[in-house]
């Protein structure tokens, strides 16, 4: 888990706020999506991944929904190209860069096991391929679609991704919390608002308003620098949170890597 909390906040080659752009349940919810539809579309005989396609299956408003896809293509995290069969149709194409910070949290999980397992290959390599994993997404994407998010269960979690920035400000205070208390772990990152804010590419103040929110929930607390407090129960609550994710995320990229194999031997 020290290693997933490293990683998952690693900085990106991306100029663009992705933590910012990317980490809030409903921007995170249309890009999810937007991948789902076009890997369904490509690969599975979906429809066209319409931007109307896109409105109908995500919960956001469809103003909404069109201005985060707008901002999208401006980062070019998405490009349009016209349906083959239906010029009129134009869809939505997630770039490679926007199915890695999709699947980055899955990937990990699945780098997690990897490491719990000493699995070699490990699975977590595959994934490495934008295709592989935005397959990932995909099938992560319809189970929710069938069962609701995987978040639901987890109520501080929950409303921890429901603001910017939370769920990597949640990783960086975990991360601290086994630095200071695992032998080995990765050293943790400063919990400074100025560090916090430049990390994450949002305004102190933002930050500052998380960590109140946090200390006055009885969460967590920090002392501008370090972490003097953690709840024993968040923790547990992301540990499962982690396991679960672990779990599900292994299934499906060990079912993913079992087709790639075989389909491999099959072409050889």
């Amino acid at each position: 888990m020290a290693e997933y909390c490293r990683d998952a906040l690693a900085p990106t080659e991306i100029v663009w706020p992705t933590h910012k752009m990317l980490n809030q349940a409903g921007r995170y919810r249309v890009s999810f999506m937007l991948i789902h539809n076009d890997h369904a579309w490509r690969h599975h005989g979906g429809p066209p991944p319409t931007l109307t396609a896109l409105q109908a299956l995500v919960g956001t408003s469809a103003r909404q929904t069109a201005a985060f896809v707008a901002t999208l293509k401006a980062a070019r995290f998405v490009t349009v190209e016209s349906d083959p069969e239906d010029a009129r149709l134009k869809c939505l194409r997630a770039a490679p860069a926007l199915v890695v910070e999709i699947g980055r949290s899955g990937r990990l999980f699945v780098a997690a096991m990897d490491r719990l397992a000493d699995r070699q290959p490990a699975l977590a390599g595959t994934l490495a391929e934008p295709e592989c994993l935005g397959e990932l997404v995909y099938r992560s994407a319809r189970h929710v679609l069938r069962h609701g998010m995987l978040t639901e269960p987890f109520p501080r979690i929950l409303r921890l991704t429901n603001r910017d920035c939370g769920y990597p400000l949640l990783t960086a205070v975990a991360g601290a919390h086994y630095a200071a208390s695992v032998p080995d772990a990765p050293a943790a990152m400063p919990l400074s608002l100025r560090a916090l804010a430049d990390h994450l590419m949002v305004s102190r103040a933002h930050v500052g308003n998380l960590l109140q929110e946090a200390e006055a929930a009885g969460w967590f607390r920090t002392d501008g620098r370090s972490l003097t407090f953690f709840d024993p129960s968040l923790l547990e609550e992301f540990e499962f949170w982690a396991a679960c994710q672990m779990v599900f995320y292994d299934d499906l990229a060990a079912s993913i890597c079992a087709e790639a194999h075989r389909q491999g031997a099959a072409g050889a």
